[in-house]
């Protein structure tokens, strides 16, 4: 039985809406049981305790309708920042679901985030939530073969599954592409990772492929991280503490040469990969935007 916590709102307004378009931002669940073994929400400045076990917010989809109303003009949603929305519990508490009814009737757009193909699900609300305002998924994909992926994101579906999922949602016309974040150093950043992940999206139908050339590392997150390196990649923590210290940002030793060969076979296979490109492509702007 999954734990119910209150929440005073749900809709917190963005500054600065650069990170895709998203004028808020909004997570209805708390915690995550995916165990990706670098996910920053981890991170102790975030006052997340007892991060693996998920936690629902009470009266989630009434408090976001009313929230909405209560908005002067339309925007876009950000949704699953800190909290993946279809984590294994929404399958059938339908959470999410319900938010998505509730953005569509209010005539809002939406940025979604996931790793789960169960998004697949509500595919029906987010072409509602597109034909009333604009909508956009972005799943997250960070190893081109299931094995490695398996590895670093351990509760959830392989790359594989997701990017079927990106194949269902480009099928129905949803914008929507492929997160390469975080690149691990020595892990994925290799330029057959950064390809094959390029390729895939573009065979499945992606708009775009985002990525950040790094990792960040903070306080209670670094050291699950260290971890899981040690269980499953034996020596790769020395070479991090070596390589890094404690710096917040770990950087891919050739960040600059994975960045251009991110630009050259994102332009090869069509795809957007400039964040200014995605938000206007998205938002109505039209995809007639360089890619060059």
């Amino acid at each position: 039985m999954i734990e119910q916590i209150a929440a005073k709102n749900l809709l917190n307004r963005v500054k600065y809406n650069e990170w895709f378009g998203a004028d808020y931002n909004m997570n209805l669940y708390r915690g995550c049981c995916h165990g990706c073994i670098y996910c920053d929400s981890r991170s102790e400045c975030y006052h997340v305790e007892d991060f693996d076990r998920v936690r629902v917010k009470a009266g989630a989809a009434e408090m976001l309708r009313r929230e909405l109303a209560s908005k002067r003009a339309a925007g876009v949603v950000g949704i699953g920042a800190m909290s993946d929305p279809y984590n294994p519990f929404e399958r059938e508490l339908c959470v999410t679901r319900a938010a998505l009814d509730a953005i569509a009737e209010a005539g809002f757009g939406v940025s979604l985030d996931t790793k789960s193909a169960l998004v697949t699900r509500d595919i029906g609300l987010l072409k509602r939530i597109r034909d009333n305002h604009s909508a956009i998924v972005k799943l997250t994909i960070t190893a081109a073969g299931d094995a490695l992926s398996r590895q670093l994101e351990t509760h959830v579906c392989p790359s594989s599954e997701r990017f079927s999922a990106l194949r269902a949602l480009a099928d129905a016309g949803i914008f929507c592409g492929v997160l390469m974040t975080p690149i691990l150093p020595f892990l994925t950043d290799s330029e057959d990772n950064v390809r094959g992940i390029i390729r895939k999206t573009a065979e499945a139908g992606g708009k775009f492929v985002f990525s950040m050339y790094g990792v960040t590392l903070r306080a209670n997150q670094r050291q699950y991280f260290y971890d899981r390196l040690d269980e499953r990649f034996p020596g790769l923590s020395a070479r991090y503490r070596s390589t890094f210290g404690g710096s917040y940002y770990c950087p891919a030793p050739r960040h600059d040469l994975l960045k251009a060969l991110v630009q050259k076979e994102c332009r090869a296979h069509g795809l957007l990969w400039r964040m200014p490109d995605i938000i206007r492509a998205y938002r109505g702007g039209g995809e007639q935007l360089s890619l060059f």
